[in-house]
C-alpha cells in the first residue's frame, strides 16, 4: 500500500473527468488487495503528461503563483509483502464511489473512504484484457487543484512555480485475467486534492476513459447535497457547500484561510457531472483545515450574466466578513466573503414572544445606528448605534406607551446609498455591533429581541426585497433567474420576485429571521413592486404574496405591505392582494390629515380615516390592518411638517402655519404646537395601529429637507427641553388613554353604525359636501350590555361615550355636546390650545352644564378636543 504522509503543494487544474457518479454504490463492498511493491517512485521524464497531447487540453500552461507553501515529499516509502493475495472485505462506512468506462472497455472503479486520519483510494479495473498476457497495467498519477482556468499537475519534488510536473507509477495488483486493484492512501492534512490518472500497460499502451480524458476522483471533496442552499454542517466535522445557478456553466469554490486576502488560498472547479443537482451546484469539504473563509466564481457565456474574474458571496452565508471597498462603483472591486463558521446556540430560554394581537399595537419606527449614537445617549462607545444601545433605552419604549418596534433595514448594504440597497438578506450588518465580528452582531441582536420580548414590545424589521445594491448582491451568479433584464423594469438591481427561485429565497430569508432571530413581523418596502411577474406584468394574484400569507411560519407573524418606493421616493398606490392577512401602511391616513389640519380636504376624508379606513379595509380585514402613520423617515418630520411649506414640498402637504422656517413670532410658535398636538391626537385616536416616528417625540428637525439623508442622529438632550418633555408626556398619555379605551379605539372589526353620531358644531349634521367647512364631531358609543334592570340599560357601570371634536377653522368654534348617559357627566380630557400641562389631563375636568341638559364648550382655532363620560360622585 502506498501511502503519502506529507503536505503537498498546490497548483491549478481542472475537473474534466467524465465520471459516471456511483455515489449509490457507498454502501456496498469492495475488495481490498496487497502486494509487494519494490520499487518507490521516481520522478519521470518532464515532458510526459497525464493526458496525452490532442487528445485532450494540454496540462503545460504559464506560471501561476503558488497559493499554498508546504513540503513536498522527494518519495514514498513501501513494505514488503508476501506475493499471495488476501482478500479483505469491509464496508464502506464514510466515502463515494464513481464508475468509469475506458476508451477500450472494461470498466474503472474508484472508492474513496475515510478511516480515522486516513483516506484511502481503492482503484478497480474489471473486463479488461492487456493486448498481451505478459503485460502488467501500471497506473500513472498525480494530484491536482484547480482555479477553472489553468490546468497543471502538482510538483511533489519541487515548490518552484515553474517546475515540471511529476507523475508517479504503480503497478496494479493482478486478480484474474481481466481484474486489478490498487490502493493508495493519503492523510487527512493533504486533502482536498483531485486524484488524476492514467492506466498504462507495460508495451506501452494509454488507457483513459471513454471520453478520452483522464481519470480523475475528488479526495476529501465530497459530492456535498443540493439542499440545505448555502452553508451547512453535518455530522462528523464536513462542511457542505450549496447555490443555485441555472445558466452558469462552470463554478469555483474559492477557499481562503485569511477573508483580508485579495486571492483565494484554494479553488475548486465543481465538476458538472459530479457536484450538480439539477440548477444546483454542491460539494462537500470534509476537512476545513484553515480555511476560514469562502465565495465563488460563476462563468457562462454571456459575458453580460457572468464575470468569471469577480469572486462572488454566497447569497445564503449566514456569517458574513465585513465588504472590501463598500459602494465601489466597479463590480469586480466590491468584495465580501461568507465565514465558514457557525454560530453557537443562543440561549433563548425564558423568552416568550409577546404574541400580541394586531388591533393592540403602537408602534415606533426607528433606525438603530441614528438612535443611539449620539454621544448625549450616554452609552458606552461600544454599543452606543448598536442593537445592544436600542435595548438600553426600553425604558423610553415604555415611558411612550410603545409596544413594537419596527427597524429600518438592518441588511448589509450599499453604504453609499443608505439602508434600502441591500445586498445580503441572511445576516445583519456588521455596523450595529459591539465590534466586527459577525458573530458578536448576530449574539447582540437575538440579546434585544430578547429584551424587548421581556419588556412585551415586539420587533418588526422593515426590508427591502424588490431591488438590491448596484454591486456586490446577487449580479453575476444568475442574472436571469434572480433579476428583471426585460420589461418595462429591466434594470440590473431590480429582483424577479416572483419567480420561484427568488420566491424560495425571499421565503427563506423571512422564515430564518423568524426562526433564529425571534422577529415578530416585517414591513416590506416598495410592496407595489412584489406584485410583478417575470415580465413586468401586473399580477393580480402574485405568488410570492400568496406564499407569504399561508406560509405556515410567516404566516403568524406580522407582515405588512408598504407600498413607498424608497429608492425613487414615491408612493406607488394600488390594490395589494391580502388573503386577510396583508396589512399596509395607510399613505392615504397621512395625506388626508396633513391636507384637513391644514385647511383643505372634505370633512368625510377625515371621518373616514377617523373610523378605520373602511374604503381601503372593509374587504375582509378591518381597521387594525391599517398602519396609521403622520411622519416616516422619508419625507418632513412632525415638526419640520407645521415649519415649512415651500414649493417643492407640495407633495408634503405640509403648512408652515404663516412663516418658512424658524421663527420667533408668538402667534406662529403657538400654532405650530397646536398642529403637533392636532397630529398625534388624531394619529392616536384614530381605529388602527399607530406608527411614531424617531425624533418626533421629541422636535427633531431636518430643516426642511424631506431627503433620508438629511436626517440626523436622537439628540437626548431634547427629551429633557420643554416642547419634548410634555410632547413625550403627552404621547404617553394618549397611549394609555387608547388601551384603557380599548372597547372603542383598539377594535379588530369597524364599529357598528350605531356605535357612532357624527355632529356639526351646532348640533346639525355634518356639512359633508362643504369644502370650506373645517368642523366635526363625533360620539362614540360603547355596546351597551344586554342585560336591563327596571331602570333599563346599565350603562353607568361601563365605560362611558367619548365625544371628540376637531375645529381646523382659523376662527373659534362653539359645541355642543351631546346629552351624557344617565348618570354621568361629561369631562374635559383633551384641548389642543390649552397650555401645558393643562392641556391633558389624566383624570380630566368637569365640564359644567350652562343649563339643564345643555353643555357647550369653546373651541379654539386649530384645536382638537376630546370628552369623556363619567359616572357622577355624591
Amino acid at each position: 500500500m502506498a501511502t503519502l504522509p506529507t503536505p503537498i503543494a498546490t497548483r491549478p487544474c481542472c475537473l474534466h473527468c467524465g465520471t459516471t457518479d456511483a455515489s449509490k454504490l457507498v454502501s456496498s463492498s469492495h475488495y481490498s488487495y496487497r502486494t509487494k511493491l519494490p520499487q518507490s517512485f521516481e520522478r519521470v521524464d518532464t515532458k510526459q503528461k497525464l493526458i496525452h497531447r490532442g487528445s485532450v487540453q494540454d496540462l503545460v500552461c504559464s506560471p501561476h503563483r503558488n497559493l499554498l507553501k508546504v513540503s513536498a515529499m522527494t518519495g514514498v516509502s513501501v513494505e514488503d509483502v508476501d506475493q499471495t493475495y488476501t482478500l479483505v472485505t469491509h464496508k464502506l462506512e464514510k466515502g463515494s464511489s464513481y464508475l468509469f468506462r475506458t476508451e477500450v472497455g472494461g470498466q474503472v472503479k474508484v472508492s474513496v473512504t475515510q478511516k480515522n486520519a486516513k483516506y484511502p483510494v481503492f482503484i478497480e479495473v474489471s473486463s479488461l484484457r492487456l493486448p498481451s498476457s505478459t503485460d502488467r497495467l501500471i497506473l500513472a498519477w498525480g494530484v491536482y487543484r484547480s482555479d477553472s482556468t489553468c490546468t497543471q499537475t502538482l510538483d511533489f519534488g519541487s515548490l518552484a512555480p515553474d517546475a515540471e510536473p511529476l507523475v508517479r507509477e504503480n503497478p496494479l495488483d493482478q486478480i484474474s485475467d481481466s481484474e486489478y486493484a490498487l490502493e493508495l492512501e493519503f492523510d487527512r492534512k493533504q486533502i482536498p486534492f483531485f486524484l488524476s490518472f492514467l492506466l498504462k500497460s507495460s508495451s506501452g499502451l494509454e488507457i483513459r476513459s471513454h471520453t478520452h480524458m483522464k481519470f480523475c476522483i475528488p479526495v476529501g471533496l465530497g459530492r456535498g447535497r443540493p439542499s440545505p442552499l448555502g452553508l451547512s454542517f453535518p455530522a462528523g466535522g464536513s462542511i457542505s457547500f450549496a447555490v443555485f445557478s441555472r445558466n452558469a456553466e462552470g463554478v469555483v469554490l474559492c477557499l481562503y484561510d485569511d477573508a483580508s486576502a485579495d486571492q483565494p488560498t484554494l479553488e475548486l472547479d465543481l465538476d458538472p457531472y459530479v457536484n450538480r443537482t439539477g440548477d444546483i451546484w454542491h460539494v462537500s469539504l470534509e476537512n476545513p483545515g484553515n480555511f476560514t473563509a469562502y465565495g465563488y466564481r460563476f462563468r457562462g457565456r454571456n459575458n453580460d450574466h457572468f464575470d468569471k474574474g469577480r469572486i462572488i458571496l454566497d447569497p445564503y452565508a449566514k456569517i458574513i466578513e465585513k465588504p472590501k471597498n463598500p459602494g465601489a462603483a466597479a463590480l469586480t472591486s466590491y468584495r465580501c466573503l461568507g465565514l465558514l463558521s457557525q454560530v453557537k446556540p443562543f440561549n433563548w430560554a425564558g423568552d416568550v414572544r409577546p404574541n400580541l394581537s394586531m388591533e393592540r399595537l403602537m408602534v415606533y419606527r426607528l433606525n438603530v445606528k441614528r438612535f443611539t449614537e449620539h454621544k448625549s445617549s450616554q452609552l458606552p462607545a461600544d454599543i452606543a448605534g448598536t442593537f445592544s444601545g436600542l435595548a438600553e433605552k426600553i425604558d423610553h419604549f415604555k415611558d411612550l406607551g410603545v409596544n413594537a418596534v419596527l427597524m429600518e433595514p438592518i441588511f448589509p448594504r450599499d453604504e453609499q446609498k443608505g439602508s434600502y440597497m441591500p445586498f445580503h438578506f441572511f445576516s445583519p450588518m456588521s455596523i450595529y455591533g459591539p465590534s466586527s465580528n459577525q458573530i458578536s452582531v448576530i449574539n447582540s441582536l437575538k440579546d434585544a429581541v430578547k429584551r424587548l420580548h421581556s419588556s412585551g414590545i415586539e420587533v418588526f424589521l422593515e426590508v427591502v426585497f424588490t431591488e438590491t445594491a448596484d454591486s456586490g448582491a446577487l449580479q453575476g451568479i444568475d442574472d436571469p433567474s434572480y433579476y428583471h433584464l426585460s420589461g418595462p423594469v429591466k434594470m440590473r438591481r431590480a429582483l424577479n420576485c416572483n419567480y420561484p427561485i427568488v420566491q424560495q429565497f425571499i421565503l427563506d430569508s423571512l422564515r430564518h429571521w423568524v426562526i433564529e432571530f425571534h422577529i415578530d413581523g416585517f414591513c416590506f418596502m416598495n410592496a407595489s413592486s412584489l406584485l410583478r411577474g417575470f415580465h413586468g406584468e401586473s399580477l393580480s394574484r402574485p405568488p410570492l404574496v400568496e406564499a407569504i400569507a399561508f406560509d405556515p411560519i410567516l404566516s403568524r407573524t406580522k407582515i405588512i405591505a408598504d407600498s413607498w418606493d424608497p429608492i425613487n421616493a414615491a408612493q406607488k398606490d394600488v390594490e395589494f392582494p391580502h388573503w386577510k392577512r396583508w396589512a399596509e401602511m395607510n399613505s392615504k391616513f397621512c395625506i388626508d390629515i396633513r391636507n384637513f389640519l391644514r385647511g383643505g380636504g372634505l370633512l368625510s376624508d377625515l371621518a373616514t380615516r377617523l373610523c378605520g379606513n373602511g374604503d381601503l379595509f372593509f374587504d375582509g380585514r378591518g381597521p387594525a390592518f391599517s398602519f396609521n402613520f403622520i411622519a416616516r423617515n422619508f419625507g418632513l418630520s412632525l415638526v419640520d411638517l407645521v415649519s415649512f411649506s415651500k414649493g417643492e414640498l407640495a407633495t408634503e402637504f405640509s403648512w408652515n402655519c404663516g412663516e418658512e422656517g424658524p421663527t420667533n413670532k408668538i402667534a406662529v410658535l403657538e400654532r405650530r404646537l397646536k398642529q403637533i398636538r392636532n397630529f398625534l391626537f388624531i394619529l392616536y385616536l384614530s381605529l388602527g395601529v399607530p406608527v411614531l416616528n424617531m425624533g418626533d417625540e421629541c422636535g427633531h428637525s431636518a430643516g426642511g429637507s424631506p431627503t433620508y439623508g438629511a436626517r440626523k442622529p436622537f439628540d437626548w438632550t431634547t427629551l429633557k427641553a420643554g416642547f419634548g418633555m410634555q410632547t413625550s408626556q403627552f404621547i404617553s398619555f394618549l397611549s394609555s388613554f387608547r388601551r384603557r379605551r380599548g372597547d372603542l379605539l383598539q377594535n379588530r372589526n369597524f364599529l357598528k353604525e350605531e356605535s357612532i353620531n357624527w355632529h356639526g358644531s351646532d348640533q346639525a349634521p355634518p356639512k359633508w359636501g362643504d369644502p370650506t367647512s373645517r368642523f366635526l364631531a363625533v360620539n362614540l358609543k360603547p355596546e351597551q350590555d344586554t342585560k336591563t334592570s327596571l331602570e333599563g340599560p346599565k350603562t353607568s357601570e361601563g365605560p362611558g361615550d367619548l365625544f371628540i371634536a376637531f375645529n381646523g377653522a382659523d376662527q373659534a368654534e362653539r359645541v355642543i355636546l351631546p346629552p351624557s348617559p344617565k348618570g354621568m357627566g361629561w369631562n374635559r380630557l383633551v384641548d389642543t390650545a390649552l397650555h401645558y400641562p393643562g392641556f391633558f389631563l389624566v383624570e380630566g375636568e368637569p365640564v359644567i352644564e350652562q343649563m339643564a341638559g345643555l353643555v357647550s364648550y369653546e373651541m379654539k382655532s386649530h384645536s382638537c378636543a376630546l370628552f369623556e363620560a363619567t359616572a357622577l360622585t355624591g
